[in-house]
């Protein structure tokens, strides 16, 4: 099992995405995904997710939403339980990812980019504004068989 955050950094209508090519043996090589990590000993949601954002953009936050969270069981890759964040307002200068390239992106482009199925679901419900929510999402390999949000069956 692992615990992980991930945040979207919002501005004019886009996100700031992250296309992970730069890591070997990376479970999301070639996806475009948020921003975040997983938790170091200690910390909150909330610390992991600035952590990873100073760490991954050199961006301080200093406004931003707890938005849910996401339930990940595959049968590759261990449980995964994701705090998921957006974010509105930061302070810094950013920098380059040693981990892919980050780029903004504006939101009706981004369901065009190759990320997991899954990520387009909440995606979506971050764009309706939907309150705080728990999603599930069921991999086989990297194919979505079930989503399950807030205890009721999407896909099955």
């Amino acid at each position: 099992m692992k615990m992980t955050t991930l945040c979207y950094l919002e501005r004019d209508g886009q996100y700031l995405m992250l296309h992970r090519t730069k890591k070997e043996n990376d479970e999301n090589r070639d996806k475009w995904i948020g921003i975040g990590g997983k938790f170091e000993d200690r910390e909150s949601p909330e610390d992991c997710m600035k952590r990873e954002v100073l760490e991954e953009t050199g961006l301080s936050v200093t406004a931003f939403r707890y938005r849910g969270i996401v339930t990940f069981v595959s049968d590759v890759y261990p449980t995964e339980y994701m705090h998921l964040f957006t974010c509105t307002d930061w302070t810094g200068t950013q920098k380059e990812c040693d981990e892919g390239e980050l780029a903004w992106i504006a939101k009706m482009h981004l369901l065009s980019l190759p990320m997991w199925e899954g990520d387009r679901i909440f995606l979506e419900l971050l764009d309706t504004d939907t309150p705080f929510f728990s999603l599930k999402l069921v991999y086989l390999g990297e194919k979505l068989c079930e989503a399950v949000l807030d205890g009721k069956t999407m896909i099955k």
